[in-house]
């Protein structure tokens, strides 16, 4: 399905929305209580090391912390999860990080993530009560949700010889050369693939996965690689016409939209994907309890609702959506409608074999010449 722009009419509250996003992520377990006991007072550190996507955190949310606490909070940006992960792996330090879900249950595996004192994180009674049970984190007890969102096609409507409908577009010789892909996000980059081939996004089937590579060294040569471009989005290379289809999200159709109306966001009729990011703390942190104080900060429904007007993603912060822009809150590209999803899949944790595949998988896309 092809959306509209930003102006549309409103439309019914998007407050049950989450119950039904994603039920294969929601776990039918009762909602932990947080202890009424009271944490023994830790000195604040002055400054933690907070980690994530390249503009993805706003830097006004960096300042209010600041200044409310006097805790500096240096931002640094990878260009990948597996970049993080891998970092993370290697022993640098980081205080927070955002890590997308399906990466949870093997940080925990690994000993890579801090549990929570939950005493320090009364704000997370402000998450929808469905974010606050989820299967891949039970009790929330290494992660916090952050925010979540659809990948789907971002698409120059007024310069296609027809309308963009299906991931399979991404294939159609006509638009070689001007086809952009996130590279960075090798496991959606594989998903898609799977899901234009009529597969599920979380196959392990090796054969299924072998027909995803050699679709995408068909198309290798003639895309355009995102990152190279040193883009936060897609929106600039769309509206001048350098790229016609990208894989994209919200915010690649928004800034786009405002810079060429043209610019389209397509739900693939194949079916989107799902994502959802999260809050945690590696184990290693030397500043636990004030990466703790940041993060209930974040989760105050004024700031969360911030965070959401500027970085335009979806929250799972209910007591934020009356502080939400209203024409943020009815844009189908940030809040899809639930009938929109019918055919979505959430991106999810592989097991060890699966994950072998796909690492596999995409070393041989990346040294293929």
């Amino acid at each position: 399905m092809i959306l509209p722009g930003i102006s549309i009419p409103p439309k019914k509250s998007t407050r049950w929305l989450l119950a039904a996003l994603i039920p294969v992520l929601l776990a039918a377990c009762g909602i932990q209580a947080v202890p009424h006991s009271t944490p023994i007072p830790q000195p604040l550190a002055g400054e933690i090391t907070f980690y994530d996507w390249e503009e993805d955190m706003p830097q006004s949310v960096l300042d209010a912390f600041t200044e409310e606490y006097g805790v500096k909070v240096n931002y640094l940006v990878y260009e990948s999860q597996e970049e993080a992960i891998e970092n993370m792996k290697e022993g640098k330090v980081y205080d927070v990080v955002v890590m997308e879900s399906r990466f949870i249950p093997l940080l925990v595996k690994e000993n890579l993530l801090a549990e929570f004192d939950q005493r320090n994180l009364p704000n997370t009674k402000n998450l929808f009560a469905n974010f606050r049970e989820l299967a891949y984190d039970p009790g929330n007890r290494y992660s916090i949700p952050y925010n979540w969102g659809t990948t789907g096609l971002v698409v120059r409507s007024d310069l296609v010889a027809e309308p963009v409908t299906r991931w399979a577009d991404l294939w159609e010789p006509r638009y070689y050369g001007r086809i952009g892909l996130w590279m960075g996000q090798r496991r959606e980059v594989i998903s898609l693939t799977l899901k234009s081939l009529g597969y599920s996004a979380n196959s392990e089937n090796p054969a299924e996965l072998e027909s995803a590579l050699e679709r995408l060294l068909e198309v290798k040569p003639h895309i355009l690689v995102l990152e190279d471009f040193s883009l936060v989005n897609s929106a600039d290379i769309l509206a001048n016409g350098q790229a016609l289809i990208t894989m994209g999200y919200a915010s690649d159709y928004l800034y786009g939209h405002e810079q060429n109306p043209a610019i389209t966001y397509v739900l693939p009729a194949e079916g989107a994907l799902l994502w959802n990011d999260t809050f945690i703390i590696p184990s290693n942190s030397p500043n636990k309890s004030t990466a703790e104080l940041f993060l209930n900060f974040l989760m105050r429904a004024e700031v969360n609702a911030r965070i959401v007007n500027e970085n335009l993603y979806a929250s799972p912060n209910e007591a934020a959506y009356p502080f939400v822009e209203v024409d943020i809150l009815n844009n189908p590209v940030i809040f899809p409608p639930n009938k929109d999803l019918a055919n979505a899949e959430l991106v999810l944790p592989l097991s060890p074999q699966g994950q072998q595949l796909y690492d596999e998988i995409w070393e041989r896309l990346i040294n293929a010449r």
